[in-house]
Parts: C-alpha cells; sequence; structure tokens
C-alpha cells in the first residue's frame, strides 16, 4: 500500500494513574448542562471525536487510548467518562449543545449495575445530525448497515467531526489514515465480549493479556466491500495505549498495543439524545 507523507507517532505507554481518571492537567470539564434550553438550537447531535480534542482534554498529544474515564469513578466510570467528553466537546463546539444529552457509541460489559451495555440502544431514536445540519440517518434502523443510509451523500462515507470538518482531511493538508474510532461493537451494533472494550473503558496500559485488544469501526470506508467498510465494527485493534498513527500502515501491527496503530487515534462516536 503507498504510504503517505503525513506525520505519525506512536506511544506503548500508560497514561493515567491511581484517580479514577485519564485526563492530564485537562481543562475543566462540564459537570452539568448549561442554563439553555437545547431544543432551541440548531440541529447537531452527531460528530467523530477529533483528534485535537482528544489531545487538549488528555492533556496527552498521545490521546486518552482506552481509558475514557475522564474523572469519573466506580463501576460504568468508563461510559460516564466518554458521555462526559462527548458532551465537553460539544459544547467546546456549540455553546449550549453540551445539555442535548450526549452518548458514546460504545458498547460495554457492565454499565455500573451489573448489565450489559449495547452502543446501539444508547443513541435515541434519531434523526441524527452533524454540526452543520447535514443529516447522517433518520432513524436506528437506516444505521445498521456497513454505511448509514437515508442521510446526506456529503458525510456518509467521510463522517465529520465536532466542527463539521470531513474527519477523512480535517487540516486540509491532504488524506490521512485516521479511521479507527472505538466501539467494542459487533455488526449489529451490540457488545461484542469482555476483551474487545478495553476493561469498559476504563484501560490504557497496553497490557493485552489483561485489557484485551478494542473492537473499532471506520469512520470512512478502508477497503472495497464488506465488512471492512462497517462504521460499527470492522476489525480488531492491537491494544489500548495511547497512540496515534495517522500514516497508511497496513492493517493494526501485531508488534504494537496502541489503539491507533491500524490508522487512529482512539477517537470514537458522540450521538445526541435531542436532535
Amino acid at each position: 500500500m503507498r504510504k503517505l507523507s503525513v506525520f505519525v507517532f506512536v506511544l506503548a505507554a500508560a497514561c493515567g494513574g491511581d484517580d479514577g481518571g485519564s485526563a492530564i492537567d485537562a481543562p475543566e470539564a462540564i459537570d452539568a448542562p448549561i442554563d439553555a434550553d437545547p431544543t432551541t438550537l440548531p440541529h447537531f447531535s452527531f460528530f467523530v471525536t477529533s483528534l485535537k480534542a482528544l489531545q487538549e482534554l488528555s492533556g496527552n498529544p498521545m490521546g486518552f487510548g482506552g481509558d475514557l474515564r475522564f474523572g469519573e469513578t466506580g463501576p460504568g466510570a468508563g461510559l460516564r467518562g466518554a458521555d462526559k467528553l462527548c458532551a465537553t466537546i460539544a459544547e467546546r463546539s456549540m455553546p449550549g449543545a453540551g445539555a442535548k444529552q450526549w452518548r458514546a457509541f460504545l458498547s460495554a460489559s457492565n454499565d455500573g449495575n451489573g448489565n450489559v451495555v449495547h452502543a446501539i440502544q444508547r443513541i435515541g431514536p434519531g434523526p441524527w445530525y452533524d454540526r452543520l445540519g447535514r443529516m447522517l440517518a433518520p432513524d436506528v434502523a437506516s444505521m445498521m448497515g456497513i454505511r448509514p443510509a437515508g442521510g446526506d451523500a456529503t458525510i456518509k462515507n467521510d463522517f465529520p467531526n465536532e466542527d463539521g470538518v470531513l474527519n477523512h482531511n480535517p487540516d486540509g493538508t491532504g488524506n490521512v489514515d485516521n479511521h479507527d474510532m472505538l466501539t467494542g461493537t459487533n455488526l449489529q451494533g451490540m457488545f461484542e465480549g469482555p476483551t474487545r472494550t478495553c476493561l469498559d473503558w476504563t484501560a490504557n496500559a497496553g497490557d493485552e493479556a489483561l485489557e484485551g485488544e478494542p473492537r473499532v469501526g471506520h469512520s470512512w470506508p478502508r477497503g472495497n466491500t464488506g465488512m471492512i467498510n462497517s462504521w460499527m465494527s470492522s476489525l480488531i485493534e492491537s491494544g489500548c495505549a495511547p497512540g496515534v498513527s495517522l500514516i497508511e500502515m497496513g492493517p493494526p501491527d501485531p508488534n504494537s498495543n496502541t489503539v491507533g496503530s491500524g490508522g487512529g487515534y482512539g477517537g470514537f462516536y458522540c450521538f445526541a439524545l435531542i436532535p
């Protein structure tokens, strides 16, 4: 495969500590919606978390890896932290949008109360729109294919980030290999298994025997046909450690232990329950 002339960073080290959070010197997150009526805002209910946002909020140029607790503690902290990241990033892009009840598209073995979590059941009924008001899909049924159906063709095969910028070329310098998005999810949007969620999104040490290897989807099609193009469930990444790889290097590196070795940075999808 042809290599693109962009940069690459890979880190196989943990970040975060024993305090239950993975943010380091991060800006303060929003812990509660601001005083706004989200139903009066323009349509904005879907985005891919950008590399820039994850770098800034983690305080780490390699991002969060598989630990998305973001200051949350206790059972279910990974999902709660990921949801808080979604709301925080949405708020940074559109003031007031943090109140829209954001949910990360992530599956997990335990919601904090012993219940399995299926990502497709977290995101509400739809429709979902990007930051520029383009529809991704009208309903859950339309999200169940390899790529979403019934929405704007512009974003079907290149999901936009929180600012509405198509994520395949977010800085305008050329296409980059940044398609792998954490999901822990199978092709039906359901929890795939306990070794595919970085210990329910709380782990980033890169110990594959302990933490497993996360399932990822592709924010833009990576191949010609089939599962490799699935936005929900395309392949398994190398590990849960923080890592950013933006050069076309082929499949995930079996000698790596990062969330980005196959082309990505540990990004994930965010959906709001209010269009």
